[in-house]
């Protein structure tokens, strides 16, 4: 007989295929005779040893593979439950309202009611759904002005909340545990500059400005883009442009025309610096600070054991400022948030509604003048007309038209809180109304908080607020017996049998104004509107000289 065959080591029956190795082979055998290591003293053949040691290998395999499943699902499904809850809680926290083309609910990481309740430090949010014109109206020009994106703090705002900080810090220890982070917390803001959620917010602005008022650009008649001379709001400009670029998909692309200097001896529509003789608003701030902000500060001194120095309500203040603004800066809602409530946000709100109200608003003298320029230049807009000015515009600017060209479907400006402001109290507006200007001079209460007021600071100029004049030609369809208001029978004839009309927007809110009051839908005639601009025409009435007195 010959020899018995064996098969090769390697090999099996079947379908199973080993990996050669000498070493372990070896090993193998070693086992086989010593009962000792992969395979026991009952394996009495190779192959049988081979065939366990792959069947324990793929049974190992197969256990860790199902291990990874389990982890895997474990880790998806808790995920998937992690960002439910971060959506749920974004609507319990932010509220129901999600972004779209006519809405922007505001900064997604901090809670819409807080948020809105920081003045002009609130990040943009749309007071109303943006509505579009009539079906029986064609928009033919937009004219915008809109501040500059979100921003680090100025270097006096900075200087305030560092110096509230350090005596913060100093407490030997806190008696209220919201107050332990303090201690770690390291103060690392910049200051002025543009952040990059305020790219964010303006890159947004030129995306939605596309989406609405696409029909008024084109090749031969791009937006014309004017910034003041800070550095955030020429960014701001540019991010803006870049939003509408993008999506226009590359077919439309504007440039920025023109920086207007923000020097001493520039005669400058985009900024406030242009009356020496303005007033400030500290009085009235302090005044407030001392009914709202004291009782604040009372609380943090009882709440940090040992501070060598108690903090001031003037240091409350600046405490509730870094809230706001260390939020928008790192896109978290700040732990310092939380030393406060609603009642606080509310206080601090109204202070800084006193504070542009007695700066540039209706309650400074010399406020309401500084917007004079710029009103001036939107009527030479609207009427394509040249500018009939004599206060803060540039009349070498304003007088060539690579500079200040007539004719364009889409104008754009970017600016400061301040300024716009004026703007606004110029025109004769507060909120969702308009005031004639013979009226007496409106008072805003530093001493008792109003809560039925028409003067919201956070609804006209928040970081990236703007103020919209549409203009628009609207059919005969237009009877007085729709709105009850004869005048609006006599829109501006643009020689076909359809009137002109504006209709004007602060942050998306449609304005009724009062010389159009009959209009349910904002409209007003041209004429009316150039007609109750009388204050501006009049290049403030004598107020503007007073500046200089």
């Amino acid at each position: 007989m010959g020899p018995t065959s064996v098969p090769q080591i390697g090999t099996v029956p079947g379908s199973y295929s080993i990996p050669d190795s000498e070493k372990g082979n070896a090993e193998l055998k070693r086992s086989l005779h010593t009962g000792q290591g992969p395979c026991k003293a009952r394996s009495t053949t190779i192959e049988h040893c081979l065939l366990s040691r792959r069947s324990n290998q793929s049974l190992k395999r197969f256990f860790i593979w199902l291990l990874i499943s389990i982890s895997l699902s474990l880790l998806l499904s808790t995920s998937a439950i992690a960002c439910y809850r971060v959506y749920r809680r974004r609507d319990l926290l932010f509220g129901e309202r999600k972004d779209s083309d006519t809405y922007d609910a505001g900064a997604p990481f901090a809670p819409f009611k807080t948020q809105r309740l920081w003045g002009a430090y609130s990040p943009y949010y749309s007071v109303e759904e943006y509505s579009p014109p009539p079906d029986d109206c064609r928009l033919t020009q937009v004219n915008i002005i809109q501040r500059h994106g979100a921003r680090y703090p100025t270097f006096s705002l900075s200087v305030r909340m560092a110096k509230a900080l350090l005596k913060l810090q100093a407490a030997e220890h806190y008696i209220d545990p919201r107050l332990q982070f303090v201690s770690d917390y390291r103060y690392d803001l910049g200051t002025d500059d543009l952040l990059p959620f305020g790219e964010f917010q303006t890159y947004e602005s030129g995306r939605k400005a596309f989406v609405r008022y696409g029909s008024l650009s084109s090749g031969e008649n791009l937006p014309f883009v004017r910034a003041s001379g800070s550095d955030r709001v020429i960014k701001s400009a540019f991010k803006w442009i870049d939003g509408k670029s993008s999506a226009s998909h590359n077919t439309l692309k504007p440039v920025l025309a023109l920086i207007i200097p923000e020097k001493d001896g520039w005669n400058n529509t985009l900024e406030d610096k242009s009356c020496p003789n303005a007033g400030q608003s500290e009085k009235e701030v302090q005044k407030w600070q001392s009914i709202y902000a004291k009782p604040i500060a009372d609380q943090l001194n009882a709440a940090a054991y040992g501070l060598p120095e108690n903090l001031t309500a003037e240091d409350a203040e600046s405490l509730i400022a870094l809230c706001a603004l260390d939020t928008v800066a790192k896109e978290e809602y700040s732990q310092f948030c939380d030393l406060f409530s609603e009642e606080d946000f509310k206080g601090y709100e109204y202070s800084m509604d006193l504070e542009k109200f007695y700066y540039t608003g209706y309650g400074s003298p010399l406020g309401s003048v500084q917007g004079v320029g710029y009103i001036n230049e939107l009527l030479a807009r609207l009427t394509d007309q040249p500018v009939q000015d004599h206060t803060q515009t540039n009349s070498t600017l304003d007088s060539k038209p690579e500079t200040f060209p007539l004719g364009r479907g889409i104008y754009i400006d970017f600016s400061h809180d301040n300024l716009m402001v004026a703007v606004i109290s110029a025109m004769g507006m507060t909120g969702n109304h308009i005031k004639a200007q013979s009226d007496t001079r409106p008072i805003l209460d530093p001493t008792r908080y109003q809560e039925n007021r028409d003067w919201y600071i956070s609804k006209f100029v928040p970081f990236s607020g703007r103020m919209v004049v549409e203009r628009m030609e609207c059919g005969n369809a237009r009877a007085a017996g729709r709105f009850g208001n004869a005048s609006l029978e006599r829109g501006q004839r643009d020689g076909s049998g359809s009137a002109v009309y504006v209709r004007i927007l602060i942050d998306d809110a449609v304005q009724n104004l009062a010389i159009c009051k009959g209009s349910k839908d904002g409209l007003c005639t041209l004429e009316d509107f150039v007609e109750s601009q009388r204050y501006a025409r009049e290049n403030g009435q004598g107020d503007w000289e007073e500046c200089f007195k």
